[in-house]
């Protein structure tokens, strides 16, 4: 699983004109499948998300953690994440997990994020959303379970 990582002041999404998930400070979560992915794994990533320390702490350093500032994490599931872009104009997704796959471990990552965390908000799997943020520092991560090394 792929996960884009931004610290936020604060980030919406919106499908059809309707807002339909939003965050003040916190993470907003692009989150790519792919086809070997599992449950396991997004379990992984979920840990690694709420605990990963990107936020200040008094002394001007990264030691914080989402859970330690009660931020808000806001999970958009992205396809495109997943695209191998190694050769030619034009990505190819064909190593994204299919739509029915990834949409059931998307559905399932984030009934697990709300069940051990408290500020959780979701865009829309397979829908075309506008994803609006101010990304705070700015700061950026790439995640990957299990880590491409």
């Amino acid at each position: 699983m792929i996960a884009l990582l931004q610290r936020v002041q604060h980030a919406h999404v919106t499908v059809a004109n309707k807002q339909i998930g939003s965050i003040e400070q916190g993470l907003l979560i692009f989150v790519g499948i792919e086809p070997d992915d599992t449950q396991d794994y997004a379990d992984k990533l979920l840990q690694r998300l709420l605990n990963y320390r990107v936020f200040s702490d008094d002394n001007d350093k990264m030691n914080l953690s989402l859970k330690n500032i009660k931020g808000g994490l806001l999970l958009v599931p992205q396809f495109t994440l997943a695209a191998n872009t190694n050769k030619g104009l034009r990505p190819s997704f064909s190593s994204a997990a299919r739509p029915e796959e990834g949409k059931v471990l998307f559905d399932y990552f984030c009934n697990q994020a709300e069940q051990h965390y408290h500020n959780v908000a979701t865009g829309q799997f397979g829908a075309d959303m506008q994803v609006t943020l101010t990304n705070n520092g700015p700061v950026t991560f790439w995640l990957q379970i299990p880590s491409a090394t």
